[in-house]
């Protein structure tokens, strides 16, 4: 009676495939909008197996039904998110893997070196580093870079001559994602009406995630940290390392 329980070594070979790609799908989703509707779609097609198997047929009907509607409205409502995971998966380096990955106190060293070489140059910065929460729909607004952190890449970013340096740049891991970002605006409290735009943005973005910023100004060459809403202002190459290293290594 449960023998369709015992599968071949082609059921599980289909079910590794499926699994793969279910898995790499959900990665280049992550930190998008259409993630939460993913697995709401998920959900419904695992009730609809479950329907199935127990032969419960008003409820595979409904299942059934819901599972075609909602793989519409799943295409039709997240038309640039599905687009632009499949033109992240088209440049994807398959051995990328293999590369030995930047730790987080080298991603922490380039940062402050390269916030020292802005400051002393007096070009303005904006440098936002994501953390659990994902920036992908942020990292879609500006020009796409995915290469490793380094100071000479975020200062030929901020070049005032570069068509980058307008915007943030959004660090994840140890990639610089993007850059020429447009964040969105949001209530920063007190701490923020005293600042300019570049500085209120870096810090609206800490407030509506868990991201931190940094931010050199043009204008004065003071380097300011932000983080949950909250600014650091007039730091020190140490101070600021400090701050980076408290949270980004943070057990």
């Amino acid at each position: 009676m449960l023998d369709f329980l015992k599968p071949s070594s082609r059921d599980i070979i289909d079910i590794i495939i499926v699994a793969i790609i279910f898995f790499y799908f959900l990665r280049l989703l992550k930190g998008t909008r259409a993630l939460r509707m993913m697995y709401a779609l998920l959900f419904i097609f695992i009730g609809s197996f479950i329907a199935s198997w127990l032969d419960l047929k008003a409820l595979s009907l409904i299942v059934d039904s819901l599972k075609t509607v909602w793989v519409v409205v799943f295409v039709i409502l997240f038309q640039p998110e599905i687009r632009n995971a499949l033109a992240r998966f088209g440049r994807a380096r398959p051995l990328r893997f293999l590369l030995k990955p930047a730790t987080e106190e080298d991603v922490i060293n380039e940062i402050v070196n390269g916030a020292i070489i802005l400051k002393e140059r007096n070009y303005g910065g904006l440098i936002v580093i994501e953390r659990q929460i994902g920036l992908r729909d942020i990292i879609e607004t500006g020009t796409r870079i995915e290469a490793r952190v380094s100071a000479s890449l975020l200062v030929s970013i901020f070049t005032p001559a570069s068509p980058l340096h307008d915007g943030a740049c959004i660090i994840s891991g140890d990639q610089v994602m993007a850059a020429a970002c447009t964040l969105p605006l949001s209530e920063i409290g007190e701490d923020g009406k005293y600042w300019g735009m570049r500085h209120r943005a870096g810090i609206g973005i800490t407030v509506v995630t868990d991201a931190i910023s940094v931010i050199v100004s043009e204008r004065s060459g003071r380097i300011s940290y932000a983080e949950k809403g909250r600014i650091l202002s007039d730091l020190t190459s140490a101070e600021l390392r400090y701050n980076l290293t408290n949270v980004l290594l943070k057990k």
